[in-house]
């Protein structure tokens, strides 16, 4: 059954972070475990709970669980999210099975 990455972040220095690097390298990491990309924007609108207006979301799709964590857990992408490091504040959620 496929499974999703839902990203919500809050980056205040939009520029920093598209320079960074990690734009690009999660992307290349993310295609080579499966990874689909369904949404990727800013300027998110909370209707109900905690959240942040304006924040970017991303959401992705793999074939399953085990495919969206393997790229979670890879040593390719624990690199590139140290390239993120003090650009953005980034929560993230696993849905499927």
């Amino acid at each position: 059954m496929a499974a999703w990455l839902i990203v919500t972040a809050r980056v205040p220095d939009r520029d920093a972070f598209m320079a960074s690097g990690y734009p690009q390298a999660a992307a290349k990491i993310q295609a080579q475990y499966g990874g689909e990309y369904i949404i990727r924007g800013p300027g998110g609108t909370v209707l109900e709970g905690p959240g942040e207006d304006g924040a970017s979301v991303v959401v992705t799709q793999w074939k399953d669980r085990e495919a969206a964590l393997a790229f979670w857990n890879s040593p390719e992408y624990a690199e590139a999210k140290k390239l993120r490091e003090g650009l953005a504040e980034i929560s993230v959620t696993l849905v499927g099975t």
